[in-house]
């Protein structure tokens, strides 16, 4: 993808978006327009079942090839690049050599869970483990990962030994192979994925570290999300790299300042839905995290997940052979009839529920559209579940910001406004975390307008929908 620069003011900001399937540089001027960009799709390997791994080289190639095409498509206006700034996968970790900058591990992704079962013998710890890292005890987040790498993989244990090892979130690893200064770095949204990082201490726990058998000699130094990272070189220019966060944490700034009565859906490979307080509360079932700080100012958020979103699309593709599934569900969704319901568990059973293993399965028959479709509701049903614990305090849920490749489909956004009784807003610009990442790298800027304007589903009566939710809370319950 390749866009013209336009007319557009002074500064301009250099955004890099690393996700699970593509790697993506977005040049945003300050009043949030795309002036040009670059994208390169990216490989996801299973290798066995319950394994996600990526290729570190590839993603360090890709983004590489992504920013200097970005740049060179700026003309004469890549002088006019003020800062960049990088949002990546929260939960990925990746271990590399400290003197080299070579990876000795996989990406292992956000996705994985091979280390499931190791981390149960930690099930007692799982309320203060909540309390000290806003988390739920999962092999979701990195600290089973990098403990897997330290006993399963010879290199990293050797590294170790030499004191040569460093390991820890996938966004650390890329901003030291990105960056002159070859930085150890590691900003709050992406260190607060790993079950190591202390929600209140804002760094690296000790007791954490010591259950789970990570030195913190291995680990990046904890900074701010706005902070000094380092500086890219780009042909010949040196562009400061000052922002670092994770992929969802960006995208709940693609509007401008998170609203307190919105609730902030982003659906991609998984869905996630944040609302934002300076001061989170407590819900049964619901992460509490730090998507911000910087010297003046802390946002956190509430947080529900659910792992299987696109993931579970992909899953039925496969499992049930829905070939060119993406281009036909628009229309399955816009069809009247029947639909079964699908007890979701791709990846895992997210929030509220938190059931690491829970074989997905369809109650109910159906041709292939209307299969897909029971697919599709099974995500909207989980973030429903997300909603309900989230009206629970106040102030009240007004509207929904719906984003993500998955937000596209009318289909979807209209049920979500139907059983929501929520209105639900999908904005025009669907990068929402790179055009976050520029909200964040403009220093909050007041306005912050769409290019054009985004797409509103208001609730509607649907018995349908209401009458099959309640039927999915049902064998939901039963099955659990």
């Amino acid at each position: 993808m390749t866009r013209s620069p336009v007319t557009a003011p002074a500064h301009l900001y250099l955004c890099i978006d690393q996700g699970g399937h593509a790697s993506r540089a977005l040049v945003f001027d300050g009043h949030g327009a795309i002036l040009a960009g670059s994208l390169r799709e990216v490989a996801v390997h299973s290798p066995q079942p319950d394994w996600v791994e990526q290729d570190p080289e590839e993603l360090v190639a890709s983004l590489k090839a992504v920013i200097a095409e970005a740049v060179e498509a700026l003309g004469h206006r890549a002088d006019d690049i003020a800062s960049a700034g990088i949002a990546t996968q929260r939960a990925s970790i990746v271990c590399w050599d400290r003197h080299t900058g070579q990876a000795l591990s996989p990406v292992i992704s956000w996705q994985d869970r091979r280390a499931h079962a190791w981390l149960g013998r930690f099930s007692a710890r799982a309320g203060d483990i909540h309390q000290r890292t806003g988390l739920r005890l999962s092999a979701h987040y990195g600290a089973s990962k990098l403990r897997w790498c330290l006993d399963h993989l010879p290199a990293v244990a050797m590294a170790e030994r030499a004191g040569r090892l460093a390991m820890g979130p996938l966004a650390s690893f890329l901003l030291f192979r990105l960056l002159a200064e070859t930085p150890l770095l590691a900003d709050p949204a992406n260190a607060a994925r790993t079950l190591l990082w202390n929600i209140r201490t804002m760094d690296w726990d000790p007791e954490l570290l010591e259950l789970f058998g990570v030195s913190s000699e291995t680990l990046p130094r904890c900074v701010p999300t706005r902070h000094p990272f380092g500086t890219l070189l780009v042909k010949e220019r040196r562009i400061p790299l000052t922002a670092a966060t994770g992929d969802q944490s960006a995208a709940l700034f693609a509007l401008g300042a998170p609203q307190p009565d919105a609730a902030y859906i982003n659906m991609g490979t998984g869905a996630f839905i944040q609302r934002a307080f300076n001061q989170a509360p407590e819900v049964a079932g619901l992460l509490t995290g730090m998507i911000y700080r910087d010297a003046d100012r802390a946002v956190l958020v509430l947080e529900g997940t659910v792992n299987g979103a696109g993931a579970a699309l992909d899953w039925a593709s496969r499992e049930w052979g829905l070939e060119n599934l993406a281009a036909y569900l628009p229309g399955w969704l816009a069809r009247a009839g029947d639909i079964p319901l699908f007890l979701n568990g791709v990846g895992g059973l997210g929030a509220p529920f938190w059931r690491a293993e829970f074989p997905s399965r369809l109650i109910g028959e159906g041709e292939p559209w209307q299969k897909a479709a029971a697919v599709a509701e099974s995500v909207v049903f989980l973030l429903q579940v997300n909603l309900e614990a989230m009206q629970k305090i106040s102030p009240a849920l007004g509207h929904i910001v719906a984003t993500g490749g998955l937000a596209r489909l009318d289909g979807l956004c209209q049920r979500l406004a139907d059983l929501s009784g929520l209105p639900v807003y999908r904005p025009a610009e669907h990068e929402a975390t790179a055009r976050g990442t520029a909200y964040l790298l403009a220093g909050f800027p007041g306005e912050w307008p769409e290019e054009k304007p985004g797409t509103p589903f208001a609730p509607q009566q649907n018995t349908g929908i209401r009458q099959r939710y309640q039927r999915w809370r049902a064998e939901m319950q039963r099955a659990l």
